[in-house]
């Protein structure tokens, strides 16, 4: 019981933090989104000029459902934006979009954190599926021999996949804000202003990734913890 114990301790504590940065998330955006930008642009319009300005033209702009769905697709070539930020006029509409356009700027540029990133999603779909019940049933049958610790190793290697992702997608998050950033900074699209308000979003947005991260590399520590003194 005291291994679950731990166990629930981590994930009670990164479940309430991750909650309050979530919820600091959705305020500033929600926050954001009711200032319009002084240029009146959209957030297709805001994609599809940054797109421009860095040379790609292969890439589509179009609207994708739910709230916070905005993502880059490197397979298809699209930036699927929310209906709130693909036809919103606001510093969050226009964070958000030219955040996810710093995506596409790194994957015309071949940015190796993406490209590491990418190649690693097969793995890791398969680590996450199976790594949970894995490492349930190694920690369940631990007690009966030491041949039953591969088990467990087996899990803890497996879950490693997801926890290695989660920390290789921070530079790759950081990097498409600093040039979403930066672009808006040198075309004027943003006023001063503006643009502190929209670091800020992007700033708690990032903030999400940090947590999943130090939550998954928590998690990982503990389970090679509890196999470490089970072979002592």
């Amino acid at each position: 019981m005291a291994i679950y114990g731990g166990y629930y301790l981590i994930a009670g504590i990164m479940f309430l933090v991750g909650m309050f940065v979530s919820n600091r998330l959705k305020a500033k955006f929600t926050e954001y989104g009711q200032i319009p930008l002084m240029n009146r642009m959209s957030g297709k319009e805001v994609a599809e000029k940054m797109l421009r300005d860095n040379g790609i033209y292969d890439v589509q702009v179009i609207s994708t459902p739910g709230f916070l769905s905005d993502h880059y697709n490197p397979v298809d070539r699209t930036v699927n934006l929310s209906p709130d930020v693909y036809e919103g006029r606001s510093i969050s509409s226009a964070a958000v979009a030219a955040h996810e356009c710093g995506h596409a700027v790194q994957h015309a540029t071949q940015y190796s954190m993406l490209q590491m990133r990418s190649k690693m999603v097969p793995a890791v779909k398969i680590g996450t599926t199976l790594s949970q019940w894995i490492i349930l049933a190694g920690i369940g049958m631990m007690g009966f021999g030491h041949g039953n610790q591969t088990i467990f190793l087996i899990g803890i290697l497996l879950f490693s996949l997801s926890t290695i992702f989660s920390v290789i997608t921070l530079p790759v998050e950081y990097d498409a804000s600093n040039r979403a950033l930066a672009w808006l900074d040198t075309t004027n699209v943003l006023t001063d202003t503006e643009h502190e308000k929209a670091k800020d979003a992007l700033k708690w947005a990032a903030r999400t990734y940090l947590v999943a991260a130090i939550s998954s590399v928590a998690t990982l520590l503990y389970y090679i913890m509890i196999f470490m003194n089970r072979r002592d």
